[in-house]
């Protein structure tokens, strides 16, 4: 299936995450070993229910199960992984339960503060229930299977990505939490950004609200606030905050991860984690504002991800930090735009889980879910 996004003037290509890919071998595989026939293309169920078919790059039967792989094609986004033959083999058997291992290429957690407990393959929650669902939905009543997924030459791949940082060794991880690659060509996602805001300030809207991601949107949904007057904004706060002056926004609510918007409060208004990463340094520094014993900084600070360092920061009672963090984006954000737009913030964690928001927004976001 080819589908195309308009980004900007140009029409690019959409394609699949290493998820899809893993959950359609997956699903093939466990067919091909049910009906011990090759098949050569796959329906995959995707999150949001929708299907699609992808072809197979490799159909092979087994003395007990069977192997198929997906070629991973991420369309006409720059993404590392595409070309990589996304491997399943799948064994079933008598019981109710689908276990999955990862194989060679795939990551394995070494360290805590990521989605995936230490010591498993990283392959993360959305495809992992991508993968059970799939191969669910083939199997005979009472069978349950045991799947391995591969990435052959994924170990080298992975060294040009932010793993070995993260402690995820030999392999990539296994990502996506909508199974489709949007494309993203900065400059033509910038222009589509603009033009975006524009549509909502030419229908009257001065009151508008900057989601820094997916997971901002799956946020504010929970509170019933529609999309009608949402921008996500990705990593491109200070162009969005620019257009928003150049619009006439009044007042703008910026809703946030705790790892985008922390970036946010030091000053950093482009946040793709290859320009600026200086999230540990800046928790580290506001617990030191909070009193937090020299240990304890430093753990903030050595920590991987923000999602760890939140459990340091809860332990000890510091969860002060997640004011100043706001604080401090609506102070940073406001001087930015030199006082002309009026700005609020929510700050959430993993999970959509409310962390702090300021009086502003919790009155901003009443309006917002009734408007």
């Amino acid at each position: 299936m080819t589908e195309f996004v308009k980004v900007g003037k140009k029409q690019l290509r959409t394609g699949f995450t290493t998820g899809t890919c893993a959950a359609g071998a997956a699903k093939a595989a466990a067919f091909m070993a049910r009906y011990r026939e090759n098949i050569t293309e796959i329906d995959v169920i995707l999150p949001d229910g929708k299907n699609v078919t992808l072809p197979l790059c490799r159909n092979e039967l087994t003395a007990d199960g069977a192997i198929a792989a997906i070629e991973k094609d991420g369309g006409d986004d720059p993404d590392i992984t595409t070309g990589l033959h996304i491997e399943a083999n799948v064994v079933l058997n008598h019981g109710k339960e689908i276990t999955l291992k990862g194989g060679e290429g795939v990551g394995r957690v070494t360290l805590n503060g990521l989605k995936v407990p230490v010591g498993e393959p990283a392959i993360n929650p959305v495809p992992r229930g991508m993968i059970q669902t799939n191969v669910k939905s083939v199997l005979p009543k009472g069978y349950g299977a045991a799947v391995t997924i591969s990435v052959p030459g994924g170990k080298e791949v992975a060294k040009k990505t932010f793993n070995p940082k993260l402690g995820i060794e030999d392999g990539i991880s296994i990502l996506g939490s909508t199974g489709i690659v949007h494309p993203m060509s900065e400059e033509a996602l910038k222009e589509s950004l603009a033009l975006e805001l524009s549509v909502l300030t030419s229908k009257g809207y001065k009151e508008v609200i900057y989601a820094f991601g997916n997971y901002g949107l799956s946020f504010l949904r929970e509170h019933r606030v529609s999309d009608e007057r949402v921008v996500k904004v990705s990593n491109y706060i200070g162009f969005m905050l620019d257009e928003a002056v150049n619009r006439g926004v009044e007042r703008l609510l910026l809703t946030g991860h705790i790892g985008k918007m922390i970036k946010v409060s030091g000053g950093v208004f482009y946040t793709h984690n290859r320009i600026a990463d200086c999230r540990m340094e800046l928790l580290a520094a506001y617990a030191a504002l909070e009193g937090a014993s020299q240990k304890t900084v430093e753990e903030i600070y050595r920590s991987l991800t923000t999602t760890a360092a939140t459990e340091i920061i809860e332990r000890e009672g510091l969860t002060a930090i997640y004011r100043r963090i706001v604080e401090n984006a609506v102070k940073r954000g406001e001087s930015y735009v030199f006082g002309e737009v009026e700005i609020s913030a929510i700050l959430f964690g993993d999970d959509n889980r409310l962390l702090y928001m300021d009086e502003k927004a919790k009155k901003w976001i009443g309006e917002f879910a009734h408007a």
